[in-house]
């Protein structure tokens, strides 16, 4: 019968084998390696005790975007407040401060005026003095001056503090014109102008006639409309021929007549509607042929194609009045020649 070993110790020795392992555990926690070791085995366990976690989230009573949009709307709220209240106390300041009155005509300046005196003008702005500049009405004073016969064009503005400027267009006159046995001056628009008063400027112009003081200024506008074409065409390639004109007559539209002076005398001449300048030119290559055959030449007609009238108008001069003249003699009829020259019509 084999008996089984077994070992038996002492109190002693179970102590000393404790200590050893007790000494042994404290090396091995001791170790750099091992600390490591421990390390990463926090970090490797780590995510997976994160993601167990649940964070809670706080939410706002409005989303977002709206509270976004929100905080806009009072930074544009409050900026509006702030260009309210300037723009108040600004206009007040404007209104009430003495700054801004106009306080004598000094401060009225007037520019582009050369036939229209600064008493005329400012016979229109005198009510603006001591008024406040931006309680000047710029439009009503704008018509007001343009309402002077000899401005064109206006335009008032306003240079602060305190004054008015004033730009004036005027017109441009191109004939003298009688109305009512009254000569005036008259642009190309038919516009009326008065003489102007202490104005250096001199003016050599035809008189136009056939015009009345109660005509509308667009049956004024249709004559000169006719006039500015018989000069242009008279002045076409540098011949200046309108400088021969002492009046034009246009009471009648389809015969434009113009009286013509030279040294020997005053010719009326018919120049018809149309092709002023090639009529006029048979005029001044055969006015001294007519007066060679027609010692009292008075008036020719062009109007009628390869013929002349010389003298058409002396049979209606001689009815005017009560009775005819005793010493009107018959040589004075209106006689015909011809033309040796082809004239072309448009």
């Amino acid at each position: 019968m084999v008996r089984k070993a077994s070992f038996t110790a002492t109190e002693e020795e179970l102590d000393d084998v404790a200590g050893e392992a007790a000494s042994r555990s404290r090396t091995y926690n001791e170790s750099p390696l091992d600390a490591r070791m421990l390390d990463l085995d926090d970090e490797a366990e780590s995510p997976f005790l994160r993601g167990q976690k649940r964070v809670p989230v706080r939410r706002g009573p409005l989303p977002r975007k709206a509270a976004s949009r929100l905080k806009v709307g009072l930074v544009l709220a409050a900026l509006m407040v702030c260009a309210g209240l300037i723009w108040f106390f600004a206009h007040r300041y404007a209104v009430q401060s003495w700054r801004f009155r106009i306080d004598s005509s000094d401060d009225i300046v007037v520019s582009g005026a050369h036939n229209v005196s600064r008493s005329q003008v400012m016979d229109i702005m005198a009510a603006d003095i001591d008024r406040n500049v931006f309680f000047v009405p710029l439009d009503l004073r704008k018509k007001q001056l343009e309402q002077i016969s000899w401005v064109q064009s206006a335009s008032v503005a306003r240079i602060l503090p305190n004054r008015i400027t004033i730009t004036l267009g005027e017109r441009t006159p191109v004939a003298f014109v009688d109305i009512d046995s009254h000569i005036e001056l008259i642009d190309a628009q038919g516009v009326v102008m008065d003489p102007p008063v202490g104005a250096q400027a001199s003016y050599s112009f035809p008189v136009v006639l056939g015009t009345a003081e109660t005509d509308p200024l667009s049956t004024r506008a249709a004559q000169m409309k006719i006039y500015m074409r018989l000069m242009k065409e008279l002045d076409a390639g540098g011949a200046h021929y309108s400088r021969d004109l002492s009046d034009v007559d246009l009471s009648e539209p389809d015969d434009v007549k113009a009286t013509v002076t030279d040294p020997q005398g005053a010719v009326l001449v018919h120049l018809g509607s149309s092709n002023f300048l090639e009529r006029f030119k048979i005029y001044v290559a055969h006015v001294q042929e007519w007066r060679t055959q027609f010692p009292k030449l008075k008036s020719v007609d062009l109007r009628y194609e390869h013929q002349v009238i010389v003298n058409p108008d002396v049979v209606s001069v001689a009815s005017i009045g009560d009775s005819p003249a005793p010493e009107a003699k018959p040589e004075a009829a209106p006689k015909k020649t011809t033309v040796p020259h082809k004239k072309k019509h448009t």
